[in-house]
């Protein structure tokens, strides 16, 4: 991720210092401006840390090329957000701990779910979620969506990936293949878990119904794993896994393709990376059916715009699709939550602000949360619950400044009305929101 000048770091940080409360770090913030789907669900949330381990995996950070692949029991920590029920003494919240950017300094966030509570069974199993940060990242970057979407009847599965953790970053060619791994590895233990009367999340987990979320590498491997299999070109990228170890995750390949899971319905995809190095192309991308909604900045200089995160929505022709666009954003586009305090001044070991790590120059994080939680809850909604009520959140006009206002005395719509369904008066603006149908019905 580049660097923002100094000058403009230091002023954005003037600014979100005048908003500091006693309570800081809150992951749950919902603006009086937020677009209407944007808000808390019915339910009450828990959160619990879990620990797996995918066993017998390709060691790609000790690997060398021209010698035999080593392998290795790779770890996997996993928070999951979750709908629950609270005991009389239990009250909205507990601190979650995360270490930032910086890789060692831990910090308290504050949202909705309460650590270990008891899972609420009386509204059936739940659709599965798993989230996927970007390199480097970890389990707690897009915390602000999971707490959201678990209120909303979701089970929210967010992936420490190893090697590529704020705390353990190592090998860029142990991300590459290791992302849709893991992805694909937490399902299955997810489904497990709904079967498994010890897990605390029996009958719970409808994994039938899965989705899947990520940014930046994150977004990378949530394409790679519903289909848009890697390119010849990644293959042997000198970006990648030695003795052409991609290969398993190739356009075309067999294991590959055998590895594509039909229980995932769904997916999300921050400013996913990789077509301006050519991992992608137009044949591998076809073979994507999943219906998925891209997000990203039209100024986005990690993984492009335009070429970028445009041609991926572009070429993903055999699939239901839509791209969000926040104008004049970077990299950081609706996904990372709110810079936390501790990360606002300037870091020895990194040479600069981690805050910037999280940051945009122009949006403010918490108007880009908000408004991804509102379009990803309609879009979840709609493909994981079958909600037709949503189309109407998803069918809008393009170019949200063209949508007119038009409403009576009484609050009632007018018939000349346009303007974007659940956004207030005079919000809608700087956004775009395409779709498209796949050429292969």
């Amino acid at each position: 991720m580049k660097k923002l000048s100094t000058t403009l770091v230091t002023g954005l940080l003037l600014i979100y210092s005048t908003l500091s409360t006693a309570q800081e770090n809150r992951i749950d913030t919902i603006r009086p401006d937020a677009p209407a789907l944007a808000r808390y669900g019915s339910h009450e949330t828990g959160v619990k840390t879990l620990h797996f381990v995918h066993a017998d995996q390709i060691d790609v950070v000790k690997a060398k090329a021209g010698e035999a692949m080593p392998h290795y029991d790779r770890p996997l920590t996993v928070e999951v957000w979750y709908p629950a029920t609270l005991a009389a003494d239990q009250h909205t919240g507990s601190a979650l701990k995360a270490i930032t950017r910086d890789g060692t300094t831990e910090v308290s966030l504050w949202g909705h779910a309460v650590r270990d509570a008891k899972a609420d069974l009386t509204h059936g199993a739940y659709p599965l979620l798993i989230i996927s940060h970007g390199y480097p990242g970890n389990r707690f970057l897009l915390s602000h969506l999971a707490d959201n979407l678990a209120s909303k009847g979701y089970v929210v599965a967010s992936i420490d990936h190893t090697d590529s953790t704020y705390s353990d970053q190592a090998s860029f060619a142990s991300t590459l293949l290791n992302r849709s791994l893991d992805q694909l590895f937490v399902l299955r233990e997810m489904a497990r878990l709904n079967e498994d009367r010890t897990s605390g999340f029996q009958g719970m987990i409808n994994a039938n119904q899965t989705g899947i979320i990520g940014y930046s590498m994150g977004g990378y491997g949530v394409v790679n794993t519903i289909g848009g299999g890697l390119s010849e070109a990644a293959v042997k990228s000198p970006l990648g896994v030695p003795n052409e170890g991609l290969a398993v995750r190739q356009a075309g390949n067999a294991s590959y393709l055998a590895s594509l899971d039909p229980r995932i319905k769904a997916a999300v995809a921050f400013a996913p990376w990789g077509w301006n190095y050519g991992m992608w192309d137009k044949q591998g991308l076809a073979g994507i059916k999943t219906p998925i909604f891209f997000i990203a900045g039209s100024v986005d200089d990690v993984s492009g715009y335009a070429p970028g995160v445009r041609s991926i929505f572009e070429n993903t022709v055999n699939a239901p699709r839509y791209l969000l666009t926040f104008d004049n954003a970077n990299h950081n586009a609706g996904a990372p939550m709110p810079a936390p305090k501790e990360t606002w001044t300037f870091s020895e070991k990194l040479h600069f602000v981690p805050a910037e790590h999280y940051l945009d120059p122009v949006w403010d994080n918490v108007r880009m949360n908000n408004i991804s939680q509102h379009f990803v809850t309609a879009f979840l909604d709609k493909y994981l619950k079958s909600d037709a009520s949503k189309d109407v959140y998803l069918n809008v006009i393009e170019n949200a400044k063209d949508g007119k206002w038009s409403v009576a005395k009484d609050g009632s719509q007018n018939t000349d009305h346009t303007y974007w369904k659940g956004f207030p008066a005079r919000t809608a603006a700087g956004l775009h929101l395409e779709q498209a149908k796949p050429a292969q019905q």
